[in-house]
């Protein structure tokens, strides 16, 4: 698995986490780095999954606001957790990270569904995410 792909699967698990425990992102995010440092087995969490968690965190509002506005009949606290994260983790991505090319997101973001979520999850999380690429150029602010 490729490293960014990798980087991308720890992001998602650590939105994960902080969605469950009702913790902030950046906190979770530095349990898991400070653990890394005291336990040989646990990773350590890269460059990219701590800029995806802390872009995430930091523009947390606008992407949950931009998801529940553009999921029809869905909103976020009845979504799947695991669809709601990885939704909110690609958005990030798609919107802000502009070295990434959108068809790689869009791509990743479905590979995540399909391992983590329900068999419908894909086409959800791509058509979602399909909406929100093809209005990028107005979401930012």
């Amino acid at each position: 698995m490729a490293a960014r792909s990798k980087a991308r699967k720890r992001a998602l698990q650590i939105l994960f986490e902080a969605d469950q425990r009702g913790a902030k992102p950046g906190e979770v995010l530095a349990d898991w780095a400070r653990l890394a440092t005291t336990d040989e087995r646990q990773p350590p969490v890269s460059e990219f999954s701590r800029r995806l968690v802390e872009g995430y965190a930091e523009r947390a509002e606008r992407i949950d606001e931009l998801l529940a506005q553009y999921t029809v009949g869905w909103p976020l606290d009845r979504m799947p957790v695991v669809d709601r994260n990885i939704l909110r983790l690609s958005a990030y991505e798609l919107i802000w990270e502009d070295e990434t090319p959108d068809a790689v997101v869009l791509d990743e973001a479905v590979q995540l569904a399909r391992e983590f979520s329900t068999e419908e999850s894909p086409g959800f999380v791509n058509g979602l995410l399909g909406r929100l690429k093809d209005l990028k150029p107005t979401l930012r602010r």
